[in-house]
């Protein structure tokens, strides 16, 4: 089965990210970056003595990529009924959450790419970023679109049975972006924020009322009614609206 990056590599991945970071002109926003682009194709392993084919593993790219409406150049889905697609074409994930996770798993080495993430970022948490918010990254727009709710493809990926339920109970699920208009990206690029969607429905709450943390439905009549979610989440709470 396929495994994580050897120790080294870890270390040189941190001294890119590093580098990246310290090197950008101090008079932009530092707020909103991307701290790494990550790219796979997908690929068979062994889990639980199946063969199983996945596109979860993710490893960083120096030079600039061609994002396109379905995904980054070099990148891939394997199960295209579950993966990918327009709504799916870039999985983001906050690079503040690989404190957390350090500390919940201190024996797994952790770079950029390793939750399947295509861009590894800061300044972009899921209680701060809403359903249908709109970012520029140099030509390119982007759309906040959905969190993600893991499968067992990131139990592969950790070789951990139990990481599908832990992702979910950290609440740091990432989010997934929908490309309104095609272009390159490269790792430092900074993400500016084009407009803010005035329904004001952040990612957090969508997963907040996916696993019923709380009973608010004001908020799911919200959701279901929001145009920016893909018809799947709101044909979803429009059900439980109703229950």
């Amino acid at each position: 089965m396929q495994t994580l990056f050897e120790p080294l590599s870890y270390l040189i991945l941190d001294i890119k990210v590093l580098f990246a970071i310290s090197s950008l002109p101090k008079t932009l926003d530092m707020k909103m970056q991307l701290i790494s682009v990550n790219v796979g194709l997908p690929r068979e392993v062994t889990w639980k003595g199946k063969t199983v084919k996945t596109g979860i593993f993710k490893e960083p790219v120096s030079k600039r990529v061609m994002l396109r409406s379905l995904n980054l150049d070099g990148d891939g889905q394997a199960d295209l009924t579950v993966h990918g697609g327009l709504d799916k074409a870039v999985y983001v994930y906050p690079f503040e959450h690989y404190d957390y996770w350090r500390g919940e798993l201190p024996d797994t080495e952790l770079a950029p790419g390793t939750f399947g993430e295509n861009f590894t970022t800061i300044g972009l948490r899921e209680d701060e970023v809403n359903i249908g918010d709109r970012f520029r990254i140099g030509a390119v727009t982007l759309m906040v679109t959905q969190p993600r709710l893991p499968c067992y493809k990131l139990e592969i990926r950790f070789g951990r049975p139990d990481m599908v339920k832990r992702f979910l109970a950290s609440r740091r699920t990432g989010f997934y972006f929908r490309v309104l208009q095609e272009g390159e990206v490269e790792v430092g690029d900074i993400l500016e924020l084009v407009s803010r969607n005035n329904n004001n429905i952040t990612v957090a709450d969508i997963t907040q009322l996916y696993v019923r943390e709380q009973d608010n439905p004001e908020l799911l009549h919200r959701a279901a009614q929001l145009e920016a979610l893909p018809k799947s989440w709101r044909d979803y709470f429009q059900q439980q609206s109703r229950r």
